[in-house]
């Protein structure tokens, strides 16, 4: 007769067995989030001249999803979309950003609502260990008070663009604290923000990538250098997984916050930008590509909103496949994860995105609801004009905020969004008008006053301000005034652009007229900068 005490233990040993096996494995989670790096950015999108192949070999294995949308054409925005899983616009973000003083001008709070729900409390509360490294910009570093990545569910973050006081990451270490990171917690599931710097300004390529593209010339040399050392730290990144076994079990992301920047006519190789206490190559070198489609950084069409959405999850996104025809959005991204994650949302979390889950899972899948998109950033022509977008199917409608001006896109047969057919189909003007503006009456009109810096309110400011000529001004201060005050970024300062940086202070005209060296009412950046 056996021993029934062996028999009592085998059988729970089975049955211990096959609850585990049933119960799946989470995934874990990298969001490699870039800066400006245009759709056309990529060997793999049909560049002739960038060399991605990192990024390559990540959508030969995954999913290249070739209509995904950021919600807004600018970096703070698109990542509190991320972040939150809801229009930004929710949260009065509707620029990146600033130094107090700018943002309510703006009417915008001075960092994102630490009280919002976000993409990493819900997955620390479902176990995993969760981390941020890189770019931060949901605050900005000149403001005092901004909460730090743990009040928005982060476990460890070594971040740049982050509050005033914060220290600050190098650029090129994102990769190598992600990397750290997956060997320190690869027996648990974890969640990884990776937001690198490249390709936004000032552009701080190394030295061996510059070396790499010494055959170029001089424009494209930087830019391809940038282009390469963000390709380095994704194959880092890559290589990271591999070597510790975590691929089969690893969602692995690559994006962009918003379209390419536009590309200055005049050198200004000593950038300095304060958030990120780094100096560098200036827009001049800014020659990113949208891919053919229209508009860039800080427009509504296409090629601001449309960035690169590449997906590796093995055994779930099928491999080397180009998806182009789910609409996917950054609001998607966060109830999308968690579902993958097995994560149940709360019952009164109010997303703007709906669970793409399907999608990920190689199957056809179709977006049901509306995209919108609020502008209150650059306004100029030809495309930075709109001030509200909204998608509805593979209907896409710009307009004004009164709606009197109008452009409809059939973005199926009109990618590059060149043919109006606003007069073909007023029908369609009118519902997708009225959806548009319905949506614009449910944001808020003024910001969260629970996220507003106390500097502001005191008329303290941690940032420089520049002064009338004469007095002891650097020319490094004078250039972040021009960059700050260039609203329509055409780099020429008018009167008019002066005046409202300098509201409020007294004789403007004369001290304008002071730096206009040729006498044509406008400041180019040598006049006003002096180098």
């Amino acid at each position: 007769m056996k021993n029934p005490l062996s028999l009592i233990t085998l059988f729970l040993l089975t049955l211990l067995a096959g609850l585990t096996a049933a119960e799946p494995t989470k995934p874990n989670i990298i969001f490699i989030y870039a800066d400006d790096w245009g759709w056309g950015d990529l060997d793999c999108h049909g560049n002739t001249w960038l060399k991605t192949p990192n990024l390559d070999k990540l959508a030969s294995e995954g999913t290249d999803f070739q209509q995904f949308n950021v919600l807004n054409p600018v970096c703070s925005p698109s990542r509190s979309a991320v972040m939150t899983g809801m229009y930004p616009a929710r949260f009065s973000v509707h620029q990146h950003f600033a130094e107090p003083k700018q943002n309510h001008e703006r009417g915008m709070p001075d960092w994102l609502d630490p009280k919002a729900p976000t993409l990493p409390r819900f997955l620390k509360q479902a176990g995993y260990r969760t981390a941020h490294f890189g770019k931060w910009h949901l605050s900005n570093a000149q403001t005092e008070g901004a909460p730090k990545p743990d009040a928005y569910g982060y476990d460890e973050a070594s971040v740049f663009n982050g509050g005033a006081g914060w220290e600050s990451a190098d650029l090129h270490a994102t990769a190598a604290n992600a990397v750290a990171f997956i060997k320190a917690n690869k027996t648990q599931p974890f969640f990884i923000n990776a937001w690198i710097h490249e390709s936004h300004t000032p552009h701080v390529p190394t030295a061996e990538s510059m070396a790499k593209w010494k055959h170029l010339d001089e424009q494209k040399q930087v830019y391809a250098a940038v282009i390469t050392d963000g390709d380095n730290a994704v194959g880092a990144i890559l290589d990271a997984l591999k070597t510790e076994g975590l691929e089969d079990n690893t969602i692995v992301m690559f994006s962009s916050d918003n379209g390419p920047e536009s590309t200055a006519s005049k050198r200004l190789t000593n950038k300095f930008d304060p958030d990120a206490n780094v100096t560098g190559y200036d827009t001049f070198y800014s020659v990113g590509e949208t891919g053919g489609m229209r508009g860039r950084k800080r427009s509504l069409f296409e090629g601001g909103v449309r960035v690169p959405f590449i997906v590796r999850w093995p055994g779930h996104t099928k491999a080397g496949v180009k998806n182009d025809s789910t609409a996917f959005t950054a609001v998607d991204l966060l109830p999308t994860l968690c579902a993958a994650a097995g994560v149940k949302l709360p019952a009164d979390y109010l997303s703007d995105g709906e669970s793409l889950l399907a999608a990920f899972n190689g199957e056809a899948k179709t977006r049901a609801r509306p995209i919108f998109w609020q502008w209150l950033g650059k306004n100029a022509e030809p495309d930075y004009w709109p001030r509200l977008a909204v998608r509805d199917g593979h209907w896409k409608l710009v307009m004004t905020d009164d709606a009197l001006r109008v452009e409809l896109h059939d973005l199926t047969q009109d990618r590059a969004e060149d043919k109006d057919c606003s007069r073909d189909h007023p029908e369609i003007v009118a519902r997708l008008s009225k959806m548009a503006l319905e949506w614009k009456a449910t944001l808020p009109t003024a910001p969260n006053p629970d996220c507003l810096s106390k500097q502001a309110t005191s008329g303290k400011s941690s940032a420089p301000k520049p002064r009338d000529k004469g007095s002891r001004v650097t020319p490094e201060v004078r250039a972040k005034a021009f960059i700050r005050w260039d609203s329509n970024k055409d780099d020429i300062l008018t009167l008019d652009e002066y005046k409202a940086g300098l509201k409020g202070q007294s004789d403007l005209e004369s001290r304008h007229k002071s730096f206009d060296k040729n006498g044509d009412g406008k400041l180019t950046r040598e006049e006003f900068v002096g180098k």
